[in-house]
């Protein structure tokens, strides 16, 4: 994903949560994942080399990446 698009879509998200470097962003407006051009729930951006995330449910997952980032799209 380049620059332009990365920022586009961040600044069209809601911020949820920051925890160490891992960042979720929730998607209230209903806009289509990269990736399977399906709405998704959120957006999840890892940015260390390794993340460990503890999932309390079942979730689709659609990957892509910007820079060195992990960019993972939710979908319930």
């Amino acid at each position: 994903m380049d620059d332009a698009a990365y920022n586009e879509l961040v600044s069209s998200l809601t911020p949820y949560e920051e925890a160490g470097s891992v960042k979720t962003y929730t998607n209230t407006v209903s806009l289509a994942c990269p990736a399977c051009e399906q709405p998704f729930d959120d957006l999840v951006v890892c940015r260390d080399e390794f993340n460990s995330l503890e999932l309390s449910k079942v979730l689709d997952l659609c990957v892509t990446s910007h820079d060195d980032d992990v960019l993972l799209f939710t979908h319930q």
